[in-house]
C-alpha cells in the first residue's frame, strides 16, 4: 500500500500542488490604503476635470461677486433714502419749529394792534374833546367847553365840563357856574337848577365834575349850565340834549 501511495504521487496521474507565499496583513492593509488613496485622488481629479470642462465653478464665482456687488448696490441706495428721509424730517422740524415762532409773535402783535388801536380811539375822543374846547370870542370873554352828562342810575347823573378864559396873562376870574336839569315828570315839563351854583376862580382854564341828584320817576332831557360872575352877570353858557 505505501508502496502504490508513493507511485501514485510521483506520477503524471498526482494531483497539483499549489504553492502560495504567505504576505503578513500589515503589508496587506497598507496595499489596501494605497489603492484606495489612488482611487480617491483619480475621482477627485476627475470631478475637477469635470467642473472645469462644466464651467460650475466660473459660474459660482461669478453668481456670489455679483450677489456681494447687488448687495452693496442695494445698500447704496437704502443709505441715500435714509439720509434724505432724515434731511427731509429736520427740515420738517425746523419749519414746524419757525411755524409756531410765527404763530406766537402774530398773537402777541395782534395783542399790541388792539391795545394800539384802543389807545388811538381814546386820543381821537381826546381830540374832538380839546376841539371843542377851543375859545372862538375875543378878549375878556369866558367860554364853557366839553360839557358831557351821562345817567349811571336811576335819579344820578355825572357831568362834567371845561371853563377857559383866553389870553396869555388874563386877569383872575371869580364867579360861579349854574346846572340845570330839565325832563318830563307824569307828562309835565320839569328843571331843577343847582342850589346856589359853584364857585369857579381861575385864570386860564377850570376843569369841573360831579355828580347830581334828581327824582327816578323823571324823564331827563338836557342839562344846562351858566357862568356867572361876582356882578351876577352870565359871562358863558351850554346846553347839552340827552
Amino acid at each position: 500500500m505505501r508502496w502504490k501511495l508513493l507511485r501514485r504521487r510521483l506520477s503524471i496521474s498526482a494531483p497539483r500542488m499549489i504553492v502560495r507565499s504567505r504576505v503578513p496583513w500589515p503589508l496587506r492593509w497598507a496595499v489596501w490604503a494605497l489603492a484606495l488613496g489612488f482611487s480617491a485622488a483619480l475621482a477627485l481629479w476627475a470631478l475637477e476635470l469635470g467642473k472645469d470642462l462644466a464651467g460650475i465653478d466660473r459660474v459660482l464665482h461669478d453668481s456670489g461677486r455679483s450677489g456681494r456687488t447687488g448687495s452693496s448696490q442695494d445698500a447704496g441706495p437704502n443709505d441715500q433714502l435714509r439720509s434724505e428721509r432724515d434731511k427731509a424730517q429736520s427740515i420738517a422740524n425746523t419749519a414746524e419749529s419757525l411755524l409756531k415762532t410765527e404763530r406766537t409773535t402774530q398773537e402777541r402783535l395782534l395783542g399790541q394792534i388792539k391795545v394800539l388801536e384802543a389807545q388811538n380811539m381814546a386820543l381821537k375822543g381826546d381830540l374832538g374833546f380839546f376841539e371843542r374846547l377851543l375859545p372862538m370870542g375875543g378878549k375878556d370873554s369866558i367860554f364853557v367847553r366839553g360839557l358831557q352828562a351821562q345817567i349811571v342810575s336811576a335819579g344820578q347823573l355825572r357831568f362834567q365840563l371845561l371853563v377857559m378864559q383866553p389870553g396869555k396873562t388874563p386877569a383872575e376870574f371869580r364867579g360861579r357856574y349854574e346846572l340845570t336839569l330839565q325832563g318830563q315828570l307824569d307828562g309835565k315839563s320839569w328843571s331843577q337848577a343847582l342850589p346856589q351854583g359853584r364857585a369857579l376862580q381861575f385864570r386860564q382854564h377850570q376843569r369841573v365834575e360831579g355828580m347830581l341828584e334828581f327824582p327816578a320817576p323823571v324823564v331827563l332831557q338836557g342839562v344846562q349850565v351858566r357862568v356867572v360872575d361876582a356882578q351876577g352877570g352870565v359871562r358863558a353858557s351850554q346846553e347839552l340834549r340827552l
